[in-house]
């Protein structure tokens, strides 16, 4: 299970880091062409947040619990990450946009998966 738990944890990891750090980096003009026209119904500043988040949770979905620094961090993340989604289903869902849905729920799935397995399968406490 530990050994599901850490693929799962890469995975979201991988996804989230390049998520957060393309809204980061990328002028809206270029997020627009990537992600779609929602990020008209936002500003610079929100989009830079939600990247931001999303670059702060990948890292704690591996690095306290790699380091074994307060590895209660990890499932935090996950829980953050997870109501990301939430708020990602919100628009997508208002906008009319499916797939994008079942993707955010996807992604939603797998956090809770690793907050269930790191606080209750193999508890990190």
């Amino acid at each position: 299970m530990n050994t599901i738990l850490w693929i799962v944890q890469g995975l979201l990891a991988l996804m989230f880091l390049m998520a957060g750090a393309m809204k980061l980096s990328k002028p809206k003009k270029e997020l627009r062409e990537k992600l779609g026209d929602w990020v008209d119904q936002y500003s610079d500043i929100s989009i830079k947040l939600i990247g931001l988040a999303e670059l702060l949770g990948a890292i704690g979905l591996i690095l306290p619990m790699a380091m074994g620094f307060f590895p209660i961090l990890t499932p935090l993340a996950a829980i953050g990450l997870a109501m990301t989604m939430v708020g990602a289903m919100k628009v997508h869902y208002q906008r009319k946009e499916k797939s994008k849905v079942i993707t955010n729920i996807a992604l939603m799935l797998l956090a809770v998966f690793v907050v269930i397995g790191r606080l209750y399968l193999l508890p990190i406490i």
